[in-house]
């Protein structure tokens, strides 16, 4: 079945080059979609070198996402993408067409519009992206419209690391192994001087008539956090780079309290940088040094690149798993159905001060450390017994690098019903990872206020204070904080009896499995 899979879906929108041989375009349209850049971009580079006249276009559909439409956070940083994507091409002599879908009928009347008679697009891998793309590559061809699909957003193609038998790796040691094993990637594409741009604009839509940012203004920290847009982007990456973060990775990288990982997320998700780019800027910085440690990091941070092709991996050959759990005895877990519980762990007002400090740098910024989404995620699925389901979908509306497959991989591998899964009786001691990763209350203090005078022995666990150290810090609980919602050594009990019955299951299921 993966197998017969896996040649089907080497056909459609993943084929090699065009769907129509021996196109001579004068007008190309480019369209773009989670590739908001003008570097290392294969489609551009193909269009211009069409020698065809480009209109650049972007069609606003989220229905067509179904059941994963952006969320809030990453709506607004599109807004702010898009502006910049249009600021860059109008250097370069073009401009952003922006429309409102359904894609297939938008591309169609562009075209027309336009007298274009190739689209081209780098390639999406979430499920309802695959389809659409599959739909519309049929439709452009049967109209003798040429469609042209490149990779921008992976190193390698999720259908071709595979195992000797065909099917998907499962375990991601393996699968980096098979990465390493592959041609090193290609050098990345430099982004054109200029576009050739047509004698007439199709008509387009204003920014502000996509309505993706809020009406209420609720964004002015990720206004503060971040600057959207391919400028960004290379800022950023130059930052940690030149800075002690490559450097210190290895160690940091868990240290919410530090400056110590890239930051790069948001635009790695929205396009604004290529993983190309990434993978041979820290190749050059590795070939330019003789420093061990600095080769060690950035090996490790380079680690965590292939971490995100695995995801896509998985969510390719699994497309199910963003809503249901891949080993399939998870279904039947009992979980809790507890409306407060949920609402105090989105509100970071759970008691405990590393998991609340986490919540608000995500309401705030949009953005979580990674290390403390494990610890956050940890606490929703196995402290409070919430489905992981709920956390994730959270998370996607929140968070301005909501990516349906880290999200997907990352929430399963907590629950530990995924891929490579954590082994279910791992329960983070929310107390334990605060000390470990946080020791001086540092990000608590920044992003739990309430606490900011608390002392350093108890910054983690404030409800076992004396009475004295909480008036010294002006620290009131049940009322200025809240005391802890579930006592953590009881939760703990409680999810591994839970867990414990279904592996019991999935044992027997396993067994009977092998009788047939």
């Amino acid at each position: 079945m993966i197998l017969a899979r896996r040649q089907l879906r080497a056909r459609g929108p993943f084929s090699t080059g065009s769907s129509v041989l021996d196109v001579s375009s004068n007008i190309a349209l480019l369209w773009f979609r989670s590739d908001l850049r003008l570097d290392d971009n294969p489609a551009l580079t193909a269009a211009v070198e069409s020698k065809s006249a480009v209109v650049p276009v972007f069609v606003w559909c989220p229905e067509e996402e179904q059941a994963w439409a952006p969320g809030a956070a990453s709506r607004w940083w599109l807004a702010q993408s898009l502006r910049d994507l249009d600021a860059r091409l109008r250097a370069a002599g073009s401009r952003l067409i922006l429309a409102r879908g359904p894609s297939l009928p938008t591309l169609l009347r562009l075209a027309e519009e336009s007298g274009a008679n190739a689209v081209y697009w780098n390639r999406r891998y979430e499920p309802a992206s695959i389809a659409r793309d599959e739909a519309s590559k049929r439709a452009l061809t049967d109209r003798g419209i040429a469609a042209h699909s490149f990779n921008a957003s992976l190193l390698f193609e999720p259908w071709t690391i595979t195992k000797s038998d065909g099917t998907p790796y499962q375990v991601f040691s393996a699968f980096y192994r098979a990465c390493l094993a592959r041609r090193r990637p290609a050098d990345p594409l430099a982004a054109p001087r200029s576009l050739p741009a047509p004698q007439a604009w199709p008509l387009g839509l204003g920014i502000d008539a996509l309505a993706l940012e809020p009406a209420s203004d609720w964004t002015a920290g990720l206004r503060a956090a971040w600057t959207p847009g391919e400028a960004g982007a290379a800022d950023q990456l130059t930052r940690f780079l030149d800075g002690p973060g490559a450097e210190t990775y290895e160690h940091e990288r868990d240290r919410p309290d530090h400056d110590g990982t890239s930051r790069l997320s948001p635009h790695f998700h929205f396009g604004e940088i290529g993983p190309r780019r990434l993978w041979h800027a820290a190749g050059e910085r590795i070939e330019a040094t003789t420093d061990a440690q600095l080769h060690r990091s950035t090996d490790a941070w380079l680690r965590q690149l292939v971490w995100r092709e695995f995801a896509y991996h998985l969510l390719y050959w699994f497309p199910h798993t963003t809503n249901a759990p891949l080993r399939r005895e998870f279904a039947t877990l009992p979980w809790a159905d507890d409306a407060a519980h949920l609402r105090a762990w989105q509100r970071g007002l759970t008691g405990y001060p590393i998991v609340d400090a986490g919540m608000r740098q995500l309401w705030a910024t949009g953005w979580m450390h990674n290390r403390v989404r494990m610890i956050v995620a940890s606490f929703l699925v196995k402290d409070l017994l919430l489905p992981w389901q709920q956390g994730s979908r959270w998370f996607w509306d929140t968070l301005v690098d909501a990516d349906l497959a880290n999200n997907t991989l990352g929430w399963q591998w907590t629950a530990g019903c995924g891929a490579d899964a954590a082994p279910f009786f791992r329960v983070f001691n929310p107390v334990l990872q605060g000390r470990k990763f946080d020791p001086d209350g540092v990000y608590v203090r920044r992003w739990v206020p309430e606490l900011a005078h608390l002392g350093r022995k108890w910054i983690h666990e404030p409800w076992r204070a004396p009475q004295i150290e909480l008036d010294a810090a002006g620290v009131t609980l049940g009322a200025g904080y809240p005391r802890p919602i579930v006592a953590h050594d009881s939760a703990r009990r409680a999810a591994l009896t839970a867990y414990a019955r279904i592996g019991a299951r999935g044992r027997e299921a396993g067994k009977t499995r092998g009788t047939l």
